[in-house]
């Protein structure tokens, strides 16, 4: 299937999903302001670009921690990939591999992170929930380890799940030939069963451990040699505090909407962060990334890459893992052009003169 940008790739997908699918992955919190304003927030900016530059060769390879990769492009945490195309996980990660991108396996993936990690051309990261059951949580680092993963990003907006409407409403679940392919199977029956409203609103009410706080990441770190980051940052407050619990990574992220309505998109919330804590952690951020003049705004702002999600899912949902790809190569494609009409050939020529 042919799509020439991300917004023709969630059409195609649409066309394609059983509408409790599609709700499921497009899907905001209560009146989905905030997933909204994530797509707002680089609308409402220009950019004011140079001229009569050398653009003749344009360098877009850049270092994420100890990975080496084409681009700052990151394939965001996604669960239930399967649940969009047979490819699922595995062929994401094929996909991204094979452009030399980073990849970022979800805990309630529908593929083993062994599995995916077998599949990987690429470098992966793995993201993490702490749950209630503290040795589910060591054993799923120590596989992550183990299998090659190369940090851990742990996710901090969801000490309660968020009210996803569209959830409740087509009372979501896993089909029965699908699974959590992380867990157990009796910890992941909740997303089968017959209750009323979403189940995995249930699940996660049932696994996650909203008690855990600064505190505890003493203890999390203790379990792994790999870097940790934390996704779901907004505030610089919170941003200097995980620099000072040794945190080597954030990314600016609301979540992609899902989680507190009307909380401020992660564009705005990127510069105040990127500037408590300076080059000495890595600065990523997520949320309504659609074309590559999308990400010289989030690089300009201070974000050193930034995280893909639904995109890539509505790529999968249209083609498996071809249709993945082609959403990466098109923004690939689409930066290194914006990176020319910028007159910014390398990635430290993008700075925030571009934007008005």
């Amino acid at each position: 299937m042919s799509f020439l940008n991300l917004h023709e790739a969630e059409a195609a997908a649409r066309a394609t999903l059983p509408a409790a699918t599609f709700d499921y992955f497009a899907g905001g919190a209560c009146d989905e302001v905030t997933l909204a304003e994530n797509r707002r927030a680089f609308d409402a900016i220009a950019l004011r670009y140079h001229v009569l530059t050398d653009v003749s060769r344009r360098e877009t390879a850049t270092t994420l921690l100890d990975a080496a990769v084409a681009a700052p492009l990151i394939v965001a945490p996604m669960a239930f990939q399967r649940l969009a195309h047979a490819d699922g996980e595995p062929g994401t990660a094929r996909a991204a591999g094979a452009l030399g991108l980073l990849m970022t396996a979800s805990t309630f993936s529908t593929a083993s992170l062994e599995e995916i990690a077998a599949a990987a051309g690429g470098p992966l990261w793995f993201q993490l929930y702490v749950h209630q059951d503290r040795g589910i949580t060591r054993e799923l680092v120590q596989r992550a380890e183990a299998s090659g993963y190369r940090a851990l990003v742990l996710t901090v907006d969801v000490p309660e799940i968020g009210r996803r409407e569209r959830d409740d409403r087509n009372a979501f679940r896993l089909s029965t030939d699908l699974r959590v392919a992380n867990f157990v199977p009796r910890t992941s029956e909740a997303l089968h069963g017959g209750a009323a409203g979403s189940h995995l609103a249930h699940f996660i009410q049932g696994m996650r451990d909203p008690s855990f706080a600064w505190k505890d990441l003493a203890w999390l770190r203790a379990q792994s040699t790999l870097p940790l980051i934390l996704k779901g940052l907004v505030r610089a407050d919170d941003a200097k505090r995980a620099e000072e619990h040794g945190v080597a990574g954030i990314v600016v992220s609301n979540h992609g909407g899902r989680q507190l309505d009307t909380a401020v998109a992660g564009l705005r919330a990127l510069p105040e962060v990127a500037a408590a804590v300076g080059d000495r952690v890595l600065v990523m951020m997520d949320g309504g990334i659609r074309r590559g003049t999308d990400v010289i705004k989030a690089l300009a702002l201070g974000a050193r890459a930034v995280m893909v999600g639904r995109p890539v899912l509505w790529g999968l949902a249209a083609d498996g893992e071809a249709g993945a790809r082609r959403v990466l190569e098109l923004l690939l494609q689409e930066l290194d052009l914006a990176m020319a009409l910028c007159g910014t050939p390398r990635l430290e020529d993008i700075s925030p003169d571009l934007l008005t």
